[in-house]
């Protein structure tokens, strides 16, 4: 994930102002906090419906919670500084960028245990997702412009990608096709995770800097959220084109999609979180602005709850210190019936 500093976001304050009000038809609400050990950077967090976990990157240490429950259940340890999870579940082994080691850590979904360290060629690893249509995981390496590819079966760097750019965050579309932003080019790459060849090149204007993609598969709609111009923008797969954008807040580093209520979370470091209902394929509105918490910047979406989890730690007053033992994740529910 960017390195980029907030250098105004304490002055921005808790929630974005002057924003237009909007009739809400969402009402999420903090439901819960969930203290986890330790201090240190956060980044990514991740969940795997199938197992109802969420994975939580946290210094050198991912953390993982049991859904069910909302409680943790074990941790992976011994990274140099880790930043993203994919998670494999025909292989019951998960996959960690370790970006101050520039490799990905392999471990067993079900004993938490490492598995293997792979090093890779490409320097510091930060996004990572797991693409199902190849059984390879794609790591995006901030340091060198790249993509490392891994065999899932045998657990080793296969190749190396050039995207001739600073790529962030990466979503699979199940079918053959990975989907890539380019923060310092205000670009998409297309790739073929199959002959590992960059497909298309998607200009994101008016988008700049572009952190956070989601997706929506049954319109074949991309969601990019971006820093330079505080949008949201929706991209048509086919195309490339930029449907609409829309207004969020500052410091945007994640974006999620749910499809069954057809809304998407865009969490921004100025403590707020955008949320936009679909209202057709071609038509969006911005309904709730979710005060949460200054660099509550990740979030992860639980599909079958509705609930939205992101991560942050306290600072101390009109700083940018950060209280030690604070570091916590924010569970938000929605209330509209």
């Amino acid at each position: 994930m960017s390195k980029i500093i907030y250098q105004s976001l304490l002055l921005l304050g808790l929630i974005s102002m002057g924003a237009p009000a909007v009739a809400q038809q969402s009402a999420y609400v903090l439901d819960k906090k969930i203290s986890l050990p330790g201090d240190g950077g956060y980044d990514y967090l991740t969940i795997d419906q199938s197992s109802r976990r969420l994975y939580v990157s946290h210094g050198t240490t991912v953390h993982i919670i049991d859904l069910k429950t909302e409680t943790l259940i074990g941790t992976v340890d011994g990274m140099q500084g880790n930043h993203g999870i994919a998670i494999a579940p025909g292989a019951q082994q998960g996959f960690i960028s370790d970006g101050k080691a520039n490799a990905v850590v392999v471990f067993d979904l079900n004993t938490f245990k490492t598995i293997k360290t792979i090093s890779l060629t490409g320097k510091k690893p930060d996004a990572i997702i797991y693409d199902p249509f190849s059984n390879q995981v794609f790591a995006f390496n901030g340091g060198s412009d790249n993509a490392s590819v891994i065999d899932v079966a045998t657990l080793r760097e296969s190749a190396v990608i050039a995207l001739n750019g600073g790529p962030e965050f990466a979503v699979a579309d199940g079918r053959g096709r990975i989907y890539n932003n380019m923060e310092d080019k205000n670009a998409l790459r297309v790739i073929d995770s199959k002959t590992l060849k960059i497909l298309a090149s998607y200009p994101l204007s008016p988008c700049g800097g572009p952190t956070g993609l989601a997706m929506d598969s049954i319109h074949q709609l991309l969601f990019t959220v971006c820093r330079e111009n505080k949008g949201m923008s929706v991209i048509d797969i086919s195309s490339g084109k930029v449907i609409s954008t829309l207004p969020i807040g500052a410091g945007v580093d994640a974006v999620a999609y749910d499809a069954a209520t057809q809304l998407i979370f865009c969490s921004n470091g100025d403590g707020t979180t955008t949320i936009i209902h679909q209202e057709a394929a071609d038509k969006y509105a911005v309904i709730q602005t979710l005060a949460t918490q200054v660099r509550a910047k990740t979030l992860a979406l639980d599909a079958t709850t509705h609930k939205i989890y992101l991560s942050v730690v306290d600072f101390e007053p009109g700083t940018r210190n950060p209280v030690p033992g604070s570091f916590k994740v924010l569970v938000y529910k929605n209330t509209s019936k």
